[in-house]
């Protein structure tokens, strides 16, 4: 039996694949997003998302501190870089640590709806690390098969804030 954990990025991003996948439990894991207000905006959104969509989530920790030493050196690294796949690591493994301590066997993340997002190296991530904690990684691509347009289409149906830059603030830049 398939016991799904879906590790969301924001509420935008979840729109579609949890449409798609219909996990039983989510987890909002994002140290990434600078400054705080827009991070608690972007869980404000997320945890009124849920509400309305019956969807039950974990938040985890909201640890810059833990997040900037993990991604020291690699600050200039341009979107899409290094950095990157270093966060993507950061929370795809706290995903991963949180579904076995939970007792589900697979892990799946909405970071691949992203249009400049690349999913062949977030799926690559997720595989690795889901092998490493005895899981399965839910691969896919969830921009393909107009996944982001319709995820655009959902956030205007629920009013939802959408977002201009991934989260942190070298990306904002």
């Amino acid at each position: 039996m398939v016991k799904l954990l879906l590790h969301v990025c924001c509420a935008p991003c979840a729109t579609y694949v949890v449409q798609e996948l219909k996990p039983p439990l989510a987890y909002f894991y994002n140290p990434n997003i600078h400054p705080k207000e827009e991070y608690l905006l972007r869980l404000s959104e997320f945890r009124r998302y849920a509400s309305i969509t019956g969807l039950e989530f974990i938040e985890g920790p909201y640890d810059t501190e833990n997040w900037f030493n993990v991604i020291r050196g690699y600050e200039n690294e341009p979107e899409g870089g290094k950095r990157c796949e270093i966060c993507y690591r950061e929370r795809l493994e706290k995903a991963a640590l949180i579904a076995k301590e939970k007792g589900y066997t697979h892990i799946a993340t909405t970071l691949t709806i992203g249009p400049t997002k690349k999913a062949s190296v977030i799926n690559e991530i997720g595989e690795k690390i889901a092998e490493v904690y005895g899981l399965k990684f839910i691969s896919g691509d969830f921009k393909k098969r107009d996944g982001f347009k319709i995820s655009c289409e959902l956030s205007k149906q629920f009013n939802l804030y959408r977002q201009k830059y991934c989260g942190c603030l070298f990306s904002k830049r």
